[in-house]
């Protein structure tokens, strides 16, 4: 095979190495360093946002929330069916109950079923709200692909039953509402804690890596705190509080530092790159490529086609081993957290949208730096490839 066009990969064009070189001279390579600091100024001033904590990923972030929002063993967060299950694994780190709400089309979480799971199944003293007893302390919203989720309802929710909001904005990392109550606010800056995460195939890494801000920059600070063993004297090694060893090393952040500076060109070409592939897929008539949410900047992270599975004549997996053959790699949607064997048996409201695009959504090539003829190559041979299966 002459070329391999990858789903996302990440793009090393500016200071990565320079200030990785100056991590290493500096002997600061764990997790005390100019650079962590750097980068948390950073991505504070770019989400402006008042404070920011980086950590080793965006799990670590998520966890560090979930603590901080006071969920308790027993307690139930309401979390997505569609995303990658490192967003619902720290409730279980916490012992709590996770209660799976269904998707929109957005793939984020539905607004309305979210209001009626807490109108219809549970019970509101004026303070607290109960669903068998329980305590429902959280709702983890994970912006999917970098879309948006529907803020303004999920908040409207979460304020009359005082429930505290997650944003997992581990995908949408510069995506912002353009309208609305929320209009210039970023992704995770939104809700009471927000996430993001620098895997390698986000859109901007540091490996590894990730981040978390909230509403109340005091727990901001906690946070910061118990991510490095909730040190109260760093003398004598005293801890009144347990601790974690999640703090991001400063060999990271300095990636980080310079993967920032390249985010606007990073965030534009995936914009432009999403208009092509929208241009090709116009008026196909197997597959759909999906749209943003109106009012919402994305930083079009993932693009999704939707493809129509009752008259295409193949698996999922038959179409993802035929685009690797011709030379480019796709993915499937992740299997529905609900369905995972550590899942089974909890509970679901109304699962409905996400089995649907579950068996129907291929993600495809999406890299910063892939060229427009690769984009063009992509289109051709997926829709050449679709009639063919239509076809028998």
């Amino acid at each position: 095979m002459e070329k391999f066009i990858p789903l996302s990969i990440p793009n090393f064009e500016g200071n990565e190495e320079k200030y990785v070189v100056e991590a290493i001279a500096s002997t600061y390579v764990s997790t005390v360093g100019g650079f962590t600091v750097e980068l948390e100024k950073k991505l504070a001033s770019f989400l402006k946002a008042e404070n920011v904590a980086v950590c080793q990923s965006g799990t670590s972030a998520l966890h560090l929330s979930i603590v901080e929002a006071g969920v308790k063993p027993g307690d139930i967060v309401l979390v997505p069916p569609v995303t990658f299950i490192a967003a619902v694994n720290p409730v279980k780190y916490q012992f709590a109950r996770p209660v799976f709400i269904d998707c929109d089309n957005s793939f984020c979480m539905d607004p309305d079923k979210l209001r009626a799971f807490c109108e219809e199944e549970c019970e509101w003293d004026g303070e607290t709200l109960r669903h068998h007893g329980a305590d429902v302390k959280a709702i983890v919203v994970v912006h999917v692909f970098g879309n948006m989720a529907d803020m303004e309802s999920i908040m409207d929710t979460a304020h009359k039953y005082n429930i505290k909001v997650i944003e997992d904005a581990t995908e949408a990392l510069g995506t912002y509402y353009t309208e609305g109550p929320y209009a210039g606010k970023y992704a995770g800056t939104i809700g009471d804690f927000g996430c993001y995460s620098f895997n390698g195939n986000k859109i901007i890494t540091t490996g590894g890596g990730g981040a978390v801000t909230a509403g109340d920059s005091m727990r901001v600070d906690h946070i910061r705190f118990l991510s490095t063993q909730a040190k109260t004297d760093p003398h004598f090694y005293i801890h009144d509080e347990v601790g974690y060893n999640y703090r991001m090393t400063n060999l990271q952040a300095a990636l980080g530092v310079a993967q920032m500076e390249e985010l606007p060109e990073f965030i534009r070409r995936k914009q432009q790159n999403y208009r092509l592939y929208e241009e090709l897929f116009e008026n196909f008539e197997y597959a759909k490529l999906m749209p943003f949410r109106k009012g919402v900047e994305s930083n079009k992270w993932f693009y999704s086609l939707n493809i129509d599975m009752d008259r295409v004549k193949a698996s999922m997996r038959e179409i993802i081993l035929a685009c690797h053959d011709r030379g480019f790699e796709t993915r499937a949607i992740w299997g529905l957290i609900n369905e995972q064997k550590p899942y089974q048996g909890e509970e679901t409201y109304k699962i409905e949208k996400a089995t649907y695009y579950a068996r129907r959504i291929l993600n495809i090539p999406s890299s910063t730096q892939i060229r427009a003829e690769d984009i063009r190559y992509v289109a051709e041979q997926l829709k050449q490839l679709l009639r063919e299966f239509v076809n028998g």
